[in-house]
């Protein structure tokens, strides 16, 4: 059975043609889905039942069963979903002011291992299909009766290392026949994998770029980011010029700050020195304390480090902090879930 989830509307018209429906067809289909957020054959009305059948033969819809939702004071939501072979992903619906944005999986945990994310912690299981992220979004949608502003890869797992996927599945949520997200509302967020985001570059695609740093050291990097012992700061900022000599768009970095351990004025020093000559913006988060040993600095030591930078004519925002009073953190529902029912068993 063919993924319809994975299919642009191009593909899904041939896919039409080739089973001896009339051209019409595949826009109706499409409209359903990616605009009504109809995800049965048997409730697309403007089908004969006789199509219906034989579509829901043909065609299959990702199985997901919502396990947990939670919602917080500001309004961030977060999902929990069983995938059909039992295992979990989270996804989050973040609220602003003026537009909403989600924040979407890519893998079913993560395999980089970095040493304040709860997503690591569980292990790494598997990639999800282009079908299984274009469903994150559009089922999220059609569960919050709201459409998403914005799409940010920076859910469980490291995008780059599903590139397929990841690709494919902007390409269906941008055609403008389905959900037409416009490509400039696309972030991918990396741990800083050099190939991911040279192909990035080389794509011709406008889609915006996040780096997870939170460190402008080598030594330090690598003690709380694995992958920079693979891929050190110089090698990434060679991708980073790279990126941005090609596309000429401002590169996002995110830079979860822990006391003790990277909040000093001295890294901020290190991190200014290091994004000097590109264009940047720096996103401060206090690190979300899922492990014990990693804890928030002071709202002070916070904000003294966000001016540090800014002197040096660093743009960059210390974050509100949003979903405080829920397990916004990715990986902790699915920590919880797996916790639960080990103890079941």
């Amino acid at each position: 059975m063919k993924e319809i989830l994975s299919l642009n509307y191009a593909e899904l018209k041939n896919e039409i043609l080739e089973l001896g429906f009339k051209r019409f067809r595949a826009a109706q289909i499409y409209d359903w889905i990616h605009r009504k957020k109809v995800f049965d054959f048997d409730a697309m009305t403007n089908l004969s039942k006789s199509d219906r059948a034989f579509l829901k033969e043909y065609f299959r819809f990702p199985v997901f069963s919502l396990k947990d939702r939670q919602k917080a004071k500001d309004g961030t939501e977060k999902f929990l979903w069983e995938l059909q072979d039992g295992e979990y992903i989270e996804s989050v619906v973040i609220r602003h002011a003026e537009h909403i944005t989600f924040c979407i999986s890519t893998q079913v945990g993560c395999q980089l291992g970095c040493a304040f994310c709860a997503t690591g912690l569980s292990g790494f299981k598997r990639n999800l299909s282009a079908s299984e992220i274009v469903a994150q979004v559009l089922y999220m949608e059609k569960e919050i009766g709201e459409d998403a502003d914005n799409i940010v890869f920076m859910g469980m797992g490291e995008p780059f290392l599903n590139s397929e996927s990841l690709f494919k599945s902007i390409e269906v949520l941008h055609d403008e026949k389905g959900r037409n997200l416009g490509i400039r509302h696309f972030t991918i967020s990396t741990a800083g994998i050099p190939d991911g985001i040279k192909r990035l570059a080389d794509s011709g695609l406008d889609i915006r770029l996040s780096v997870s740093l939170h460190a402008a050291k080598d030594e330090k990097r690598s003690i709380l980011m694995p992958i920079n012992r693979r891929f050190p700061i110089e090698e990434l900022f060679e991708a980073l010029k790279y990126y941005q000599k090609k596309t000429g768009n401002r590169i996002t970095f995110e830079y979860i700050l822990i006391e003790a351990v990277n909040d000093s004025l001295e890294d901020a020093d290190n991190l200014a020195h290091l994004l000097k000559g590109l264009k940047v913006f720096v996103n401060l988060i206090p690190v979300n304390p899922v492990i014990p040993k990693f804890q928030r600095p002071s709202p002070e030591r916070s904000k003294a480090f966000e001016q540090a930078l800014k002197k040096k004519g660093i743009e960059t925002v210390l974050r509100a902090e949003k979903g405080t009073d829920i397990d916004a953190a990715c990986g902790q529902l699915r920590r919880r879930q797996f916790r639960r029912e080990n103890i079941e068993s």
